[in-house]
């Protein structure tokens, strides 16, 4: 599977995690000059702005250990854009990662961390 198959099947599976955890999933791969966020959900009163790390190895650590602090800055900037691109009620925003390793052999590991940003 190539890199790119492997981060839109990794996407998926963040997706429907979160919507199996009673979340809303209303916007995927969104883009603007600013960059793209991989998907934007709603939890209740939050607008949770998600980025989604896939891995096949755990060689260079756990997904989630890519996202770096300049990373959630620049979630914190789509997260403005976002809103201000879609109108509609105001919300808390929350930044969260959803890490997905997938091994050779056996279902892939979720882990959904919550307000990093």
């Amino acid at each position: 599977m190539r890199t790119i198959e492997l981060g839109r099947a990794g996407e998926d599976i963040a997706a429907a995690y979160l919507r199996s955890r009673g979340m809303h999933v209303v916007g995927r791969n969104w883009r603007c000059p600013a960059g793209e966020i991989d998907l934007v959900a709603i939890d209740g009163a939050w607008l949770v702005v998600c980025e989604v790390k896939t891995r096949r190895s755990l060689v260079a650590g756990e997904p989630v250990e890519a996202v770096t602090p300049d990373k959630v800055r620049r979630l914190r900037r789509l997260a403005l854009a976002w809103i201000e691109a879609h109108d509609g009620p105001r919300r808390t925003v929350r930044i969260d990662v959803v890490s997905v390793w997938w091994p050779s052999s056996g279902p892939a590991v979720v882990r959904h961390v919550k307000w990093v940003g």
